[in-house]
């Protein structure tokens, strides 16, 4: 057997071993006898000395001009797209998802690092007219400080990079805790950093568990600003604490994402669609499209035609380029989705498909599921209602549009959201009357593009937005200046 890679976390320049000598196995959800690597279980005190050394690091890093820090992340970009098979393997060793969609996810890093440079060159703010003479008016930009960034495991380097590519471009300095159950990607993007010349404490990185880890950087009085992806349950969490310190916080939580059908929809694409939008990374997205809303004129021809679609999906080793749906992330996730398909049946829903564990054909070792898909779900059932976050879907009947978008928003969620239809009317009428953060027509409610902002409504978020421009507001706060070369002293809004 070869050896297991003993993985350490990144702190002031330096990779060092946990305060509590401890470790933890990273292992293969497609193969749980696989140990990826071992990662340190770290402590409050690492905590501490990773935001020291980003606090310390600070001064220097906020005086470094704007395009050189951007070049640097450019740098970043040209090694990622070098070792991009590398990473997605290893991606899809550790979480398990398809490699052709961990691929996808080194590709949204490598966007992510390309277009975040050039704002090194723009970090835009305005110049605006005075109500006085001699005198000029202008905003600019500057780094809120030491920025913590909570990633979740299943896009586990693409929203690493969401956060510290905006964050370093602003000029802030940051201490990242990765998911325990997908640590070696950031550890591979924190290793790129650091190849491409990110200085020491600028970028740190501490793994271990949310109560040793995550909670006393959330509340470590050196940290600014905390930005988390992950269940709306712990980013409530989230918000007490750093409301209780009056410390600025951005989250990006959970979905309950729809994909309306009508019935002039070309339905051949419509499946794809929910198809990918279902069962994609396995359900575990927070756009996973987990109920397709199907006008009634359509619903059991559509019903048939996914059915079909849905049983002959290929589920395996997502190292196998012919599967189309990997395992779950672990054993308590498919516990999880067990359990809600239990559910769905007592709520009475039509099972059509799927709701048990896969344990055969070689496959006894991982964490894989069935596809499932129910039928006769009612919009308040908690299939329809609550976010499973696996490859579970519920068909929902329609009268028309505005029922449709009725049932779409009637969730305490509003991350994203789809309609299949050949009216333009309608397109537009479901643009303005979707409540969520992401509207596709004619596509799944995956796949958003890094130039557009990214998040949601209600409890999707608290109002910031991810990827974009609109990034930056996150990262940045906003100085006004006046600069008054009259040589006297004039007095705003005072008639003299």
């Amino acid at each position: 057997m070869a050896k297991v890679p003993v993985l350490k976390n990144y702190i002031n320049g330096s990779w060092k071993s946990s305060s509590s000598g401890d470790t933890f196995d990273n292992v293969n959800p497609a193969n749980t006898s696989e140990v990826i690597g071992r990662f340190q279980q770290s402590t409050c005190k690492d905590v501490d000395e990773a935001v020291e050394a980003a606090a310390a690091a600070l001064p220097k890093w906020k005086n470094t001009p704007a395009p050189q820090r951007g070049e640097i992340l450019f740098r970043v970009a040209e090694i990622l797209v070098k070792r991009k098979e590398q990473l997605a393997q290893d991606m899809t060793r550790e979480m398990g998802k398809i490699i052709k969609e961990t691929r996808g996810d080194v590709q949204e890093a490598i966007d992510m690092a390309y277009y975040t440079a050039g704002e090194g060159r723009r970090l835009l703010g305005e110049t605006v007219p005075s109500e006085l003479n001699n005198k000029f008016n202008m905003s600019v930009r500057m780094p809120v400080g030491v920025v913590a960034a909570i990633t979740p495991w299943n896009f586990p380097m693409a929203i690493p990079s969401w956060k510290l590519i905006p964050a370093l471009v602003c000029g802030n300095t940051v201490v990242i805790k990765p998911a325990s159950d997908t640590p070696l990607s950031s550890y591979n993007l924190v290793r790129i950093c650091e190849e491409a010349g990110i200085p020491p404490g600028v970028l740190n990185m501490v793994t271990g568990s949310g109560r040793n880890v995550g909670t006393p950087l959330m509340d470590h009085p050196k940290v600014n600003l905390v930005s988390f992806t992950g269940s709306t349950d712990t980013g409530s969490i989230v918000a007490a604490h750093c409301a209780k310190q009056m410390k600025q916080y951005s989250l990006e939580m959970g979905g309950k994402n729809a994909i309306i059908v009508m019935d002039d929809a070309d339905l051949n694409l419509a499946v794809e669609g929910v198809l990918w939008g279902a069962f994609g990374t396995t359900g575990q997205r927070c756009t996973a499209c987990s109920r397709v809303i199907v006008h009634k004129k359509v619903i059991k021809k559509f019903s048939n035609m996914l059915l079909r679609r849905t049983k002959n999906l290929k589920v395996g080793n997502g190292l196998n380029g012919k599967m189309e749906m990997g395992p779950l992330i672990n054993e308590e996730q498919r516990q999880k989705v067990l359990n809600y398909c239990n559910i769905g049946v007592e709520e009475g829903a039509k099972l059509l498909t799927g709701g048990a564990c896969v344990s055969g054909k070689g496959l006894s070792k991982g964490f894989f599921f069935e596809p499932t898909l129910f039928a006769d779900v009612s919009p308040k059932m908690r299939i329809a209602q609550e976010e499973i976050f696996g490859p579970v879907l519920s068909v929902i009947s329609c009268r028309n549009l505005d029922h449709a978008i009725q049932i779409t928003n009637d969730s305490k969620y509003g991350l994203s959201s789809a309609i299949y239809t050949q009216n333009v009317n309608s397109a537009f009428k479901a643009i303005e009357n979707l409540d969520t953060g992401i509207t596709y027509i004619n596509s799944s409610t995956i796949g958003a593009e890094i130039q557009l902002p990214f998040g949601g409504t209600k409890g999707t978020g608290n109002g910031h937005r991810e990827a974009g421009t609109v990034a930056l507001e996150t990262f940045t706060e906003w100085k006004s200046v006046y600069i008054d070369y009259s040589g006297t002293l004039q007095k705003a809004q005072i008639e003299e």
